[in-house]
């Protein structure tokens, strides 16, 4: 029976270990330092990762990850069926401890029916009665340092935070290049797309920064996937053609490569926020429905947040599809000004850097 307590020191004779964060890609940047504390404290024969398929590309190059395997659930591996081919693919690969950051039922399962013996997770996971030994989640807390503290059920949490980690592959930096606006002036990026649609900021506030950043002097890029191509052709036209679109032009490692050579990204919350943490690009972010009090603001120093001031946010952990209230406020009331003045300080600290 599932206890509270891991037993014995699960680290002490270098275990196969599997972590498994098979949530959005935003959440997959943030396991990034709870991998690099996992090798240094368990010392593991073998660490892997089990990430859906498009986050895959994100832990390319990672020094700690041996190997990252796949479950795509929203895809050939969604349903019973498809969880039971999952588990019988772990357990082919004989994982003494896997280690769930991800707090779904679905995750929880896997891992029980792959029969890895010894099961890590949170307390508040959905699946919590599956995991051997289940660590408190403070809610209080940035994402990074929730997932740090499942290191409880190994001794203490490490006195030093690792740092978020993204490799930039060389090939996908070769493709960044040749895709990106040539010249000295400084790179802008701006990522407008967001799974959720009310942590969306408008498309008129997008494309008048982008033009008062393009008259400023700057090189500005509109960011997104295949689906965000619209919306980034929408802003680019309200720009007057100051910005150009690179929505599904960009696989995800060459995402990573793009906003590597950014001197500043301004974004909603979102994965591309992340992943400009974790290669060092200042960051404008703007939170709409949700807030940096839910734990997923830009990590680390030297970047800004905006936000309107309004007593329903966060109206949910995602945002939600549509506003509750009807209103659209958070959105609304984030005025271009405010975005533009936070962008040209970041851009003037970056060049008295």
């Amino acid at each position: 029976m599932p206890g509270a307590s891991c037993g014995s020191p699960l680290g002490q004779f270098g275990p196969t270990l599997l972590v498994a964060q098979t949530s959005f890609l935003g959440d997959v940047v943030l396991t990034t330092p709870l991998l690099s504390a996992l090798h240094a404290r368990l010392a593991p024969r073998r660490l892997s990762v089990l990430v859906r398929p498009e986050a895959a590309p994100l832990l390319d190059g990672h020094p700690d990850v041996d190997d990252v395997l796949v479950d795509d659930k929203r895809g050939s591996d969604r349903g019973l069926g498809g969880l039971l081919r999952t588990a019988r693919r772990l357990a082919r690969e004989r994982f003494e401890l896997a280690v769930s950051p991800h707090r779904s039922l679905r995750t929880a399962l896997v891992l029980a029916a792959a029969r890895i013996p010894r099961r890590v997770g949170f307390r508040q996971s959905r699946g919590a009665f599956l995991y051997h030994v289940r660590v408190p989640r403070d809610r209080r807390r940035h994402d990074v340092e929730r997932n740090l503290a499942l290191l409880g059920a190994f001794g203490s949490a490490p006195a030093e935070v690792p740092r978020l980690h993204l490799a930039v592959d060389g090939d996908a930096a070769a493709r960044a290049a040749a895709l990106l606006p040539p010249g000295p002036a400084p790179l802008v990026g701006l990522a407008p797309g967001s799974a959720w649609a009310t942590k969306r900021w408008t498309p008129a506030g997008f494309a008048a920064v982008a033009a008062a950043l393009d008259a400023d002097g700057a090189r500005c890029v509109l960011l997104g996937s295949p689906a965000d191509a619209p919306l980034v052709e929408a802003i680019r036209v309200a720009s007057g053609g100051r910005a150009l679109g690179l929505a599904g032009r960009t696989d995800v490692a060459t995402l990573v490569a793009v906003i590597d050579r950014l001197a500043l990204l301004i974004a909603n919350d979102s994965a591309p926020m992340h992943v400009a943490c974790a290669r060092g690009v200042p960051v404008v972010a703007i939170f709409c429905a949700t807030t940096p009090a839910l734990g997923y603001g830009p990590w680390g120093p030297g970047h800004t947040v905006i936000g309107a001031d309004l007593d329903c946010r966060p109206c949910a952990r995602h945002g939600g599809r549509r506003c509750p209230r009807g209103t659209e406020d958070c959105m609304r009331l984030v005025e271009p000004a405010a975005v533009l003045a936070a962008a040209r300080a970041a851009l003037a600290a970056r060049r008295s850097a």
